[in-house]
């Protein structure tokens, strides 16, 4: 079809459908912080420069007790202020590298939880250590683990987080996220409340899997009631935790106040209208400082997506959709004049947020960055407009036909290449080539996006007559039951886990930040879909995730403490 010689208007006859989202539960609630100054009071910048030296300092102090020093190293990477010592943090755990690890394998004798918490702290920062040679001594005879060491729940709790750091090959890990598992969720409920809490979070949201803002807001919940805590260290993050909340309520306000003159909630009613949680999700993939435009343009682009992704899957026609296609690939602003008026909108808001992109890169130099933007968001439409055809001719694919599309629309590379250009001079063309080549660690995000995506939104999708998912195509391909599909699914979000996992090891083919920002991509994925879609559906567990971080302020003196 030619997009010139076809213009088209919307009939307000053509038939609909209609997902029925809900509404968005915060209305315009953050625009009240988009005026709000940012400014920080003498007297509290001082405290917090005073808090970060002596933190500075205690990672400084030499000790003869390794464990303590680890412990320090975790409390400050949980407490989420591990950002302002990154450098003085891998120096430590090289050093610890250096002396109690030889040909891979650690050579300390040590109990079980700090043997666990070094393995995982050094596999964190990419550092190749064997498994085997660490918990072999904690198997009985018939090389199981062993009972007796059920009773130990900071060893327990340990190893279960050093677990989820495995890759393939680890059966010892797999056997003892198994037995961690199992022992844990039995004895939760004989624990006394904190204790039990801290179990209970350990089992729902692993370190290596959660956001590093939710786990600094549950962290310094809990940090103050633990007896051994470093007072200096509990100020500073509630401190930084302020402080940095601050910046992001004002940047959500202003992109609230964006999207409220786009205007989409009232002309085009039939799309989520999930601002809010739109920023969440960019912020678990980066909430420092030194990232404000990261956050502003992939919040923009995300919103942006997601409707685009409403008006393929619920509200076009075919012959509308094709036009729509056609203009983005085109990418010409005389295209929205032969576009129905809804997608001008639409159109309209894509092509302005990608100038103001290019404006901004184009003050760093870096114009090469938007033609790679611009070629992931028409890729995306592209597959949009795959699954839309499948609908409309009744299509079931098979298996590798819909993973081969749905990964691309999944949406994740073409966030991904958003994300990069946000975090600067970092991501040179270089690393933009690399990433259009769907290198291993971008593909296995984008299986653990999608098949997520499917198992928790399939049965309310196809109630509304979605497109098949992940689940018909297994189904009808093979010949099985539903739960049979699930399963098999489930296995694979395990595997491509390990496969991260694994290409976070050293050596790495691009700067470790960048595949950070992959990493914790993936982490949002398992915050919002284990359970359900608390993406589309987000007045439940996700609304309790964005008051935590967006409105609870940590009180800072114990007289507001007890106020």
């Amino acid at each position: 079809m030619s997009l010139v010689t076809s213009p088209l208007v919307a009939s307000s006859h053509c038939p609909r459908r209609s997902a029925n989202y809900h509404p968005s539960i915060w209305g315009d609630h953050f625009t009240q912080y988009a005026s709000q100054s940012l400014e920080v009071p003498d007297k509290m910048e001082v405290q917090r420069k005073m808090l970060k030296e002596e933190v500075r300092n205690m990672l400084a102090l030499p000790t003869k007790i390794l464990v303590a020093k680890m412990n320090l190293i975790d409390s400050i990477q949980r407490l989420g202020v591990s950002y302002h010592f990154e450098l003085e943090i891998d120096d430590i755990l090289q050093q610890i590298h250096d002396t109690y690890v030889e040909n891979g394998v650690i050579t300390l004798e040590e109990d079980l939880h700090t043997l666990a918490l070094l393995f995982r702290l050094l596999r964190q920062h990419g550092h190749r250590v064997s498994p085997p040679d660490v918990f072999e001594k904690f198997k009985d005879g018939q090389g199981n683990i062993r009972e007796g060491l059920a009773t130990d729940v900071e060893g327990m709790l340990s190893l279960h987080e050093a677990a989820h750091l495995r890759v393939h090959g680890e059966d010892i890990l797999d056997d003892a996220l198994a037995f961690t598992s199992s022992h844990l969720e039995s004895m939760s409920i004989r624990l006394n409340p904190s204790l039990a809490a801290k179990v209970k979070h350990s089992l729902r949201h692993p370190l290596r899997k959660n956001l590093p803002r939710l786990e600094a807001w549950r962290y310094i919940s809990s940090y103050q009631d633990d007896p051994s805590h470093h007072e200096t260290l509990l100020a500073f993050a509630k401190l930084d935790f302020n402080m940095l909340q601050k910046l992001h309520r004002n940047e959500l306000g202003n992109i609230s106040k964006w999207w409220k003159e786009l205007g989409f909630r009232t002309k085009l009613p039939f799309a989520r209208d999930r601002l809010v949680e739109c920023y969440f999700w960019i912020l678990g993939v980066f909430y420092e400082p030194c990232y404000v435009l990261g956050r502003r343009i992939t919040t923009k682009v995300i919103c942006i997506a997601s409707v685009l992704d409403d008006i393929y899957d619920v509200y076009g026609t075919i012959e509308e959709l094709q036009l729509f296609t056609t203009a983005i690939e085109r990418w010409d602003i005389k295209c929205q004049e032969l576009l129905p008026e809804y997608m001008r909108i639409c159109y309209q808001a894509i092509l302005d947020v990608y100038d103001e992109i290019k404006q901004e890169i184009t003050k760093e130099g870096r114009e090469f960055c938007i033609q790679y933007a611009k070629d992931e968001m028409k890729s995306l439409v592209q597959a949009y407009f795959v699954e839309a055809k499948w609908y409309n001719s009744n299509y079931t694919p098979t298996m590798e036909e819909y993973m081969d599309n749905a990964l691309v629309s999944s949406g994740y590379r073409m966030v991904m290449a958003i994300t990069f250009i946000g975090m600067g001079p970092i991501a040179t063309e270089q690393v933009f080539e690399w990433l259009s080549s769907n290198p291993k660690i971008v593909r296995t995000s984008q299986i653990i996006s999608r098949l997520m995506d499917d198992i928790v939104s399939n049965e309310d999708e196809q109630k509304r007559g979605d497109v098949a998912s992940a689940i018909e195509c297994y189904v009808k391909q093979h010949g099985v039951q539903r739960e049979i599909a699930i399963d098999e699914f489930k296995r694979q979000v395990v595997s491509a886990w390990k496969d991260i996992n694994e290409q976070l090891l050293e050596p790495l083919q691009v700067p470790r930040p960048l595949l950070m920002r992959i990493l914790n991509l993936t982490r949002v994925m398992d915050v919002l879909y284990t359970d359900s879609d608390g993406y589309t559906d987000s007045a439940k567990s996700t609304k309790h995730h964005i008051t935590a971080l967006f409105l609870h302020t940590f009180p800072l003196s114990k007289r507001e403490d007890h106020s």
